[in-house]
């Protein structure tokens, strides 16, 4: 099994929203018996709470399933996961530290860096390659971090589906 998890911060928002996503594709690409999707937090603030609901609004409009409780990624997961997507610079910077080891930090990839058309990450624009956080602004600010978020899952799912072959005997 080829383990992927997403990490925001509060595990709440933006990854919820990655991880049902990402979870469709890997279905429609027949990989589901293959790759398991999950998310977290680098917080804990909200463990144990659903994705927020306007999260649940935007994810059931376009379609998608999910059924979320929120909970902060741990430094041991590292051994049991395959790649770690951060939605921001923020938490791969985090992550990165949390890691045990270099491995470990080498597995925690930036989601956008999937997406063709995002941006690269400038000197003196750190978050030119960020799902930006909606939380605190208006309902659009969730429309647009799902668009994010759906234009990096073709390039994830390619980078995933071959990886899974290169694991597979």
């Amino acid at each position: 099994m080829y383990r992927v998890c997403f990490v925001c911060t509060g595990n709440i928002c933006r990854s919820p929203m990655a991880e049902s996503v990402f979870r469709a594709r890997v279905v429609e690409a027949g990989l589901d018996g293959l790759v398991e999707v999950d998310s977290a937090g680098t917080g804990g603030w909200h463990e144990g709470d659903g994705a927020d609901p306007r999260t649940v609004a935007v994810l059931e409009a376009a379609g998608y399933e999910q059924d979320h409780r929120a909970r902060q990624f741990r430094a041991s997961w590292f051994d049991r996961l395959d790649l770690v997507i951060a939605l921001d610079a923020g938490h791969l910077r985090d992550l990165r530290a949390l890691a045990p080891t270099p491995e470990a930090a080498a597995k925690v990839r930036l989601l956008r860096s999937y997406d063709p058309a995002a941006p690269a990450a400038r000197a003196g624009v750190p978050d030119a390659s960020d799902v930006p956080d909606p939380y605190y602004g208006p309902f659009d600010g969730f429309e647009e971090c799902l668009a994010l978020v759906e234009a990096a899952s073709t390039g994830l799912l390619d980078a995933v589906r071959t990886a899974v072959k290169e694991h597979t005997p």
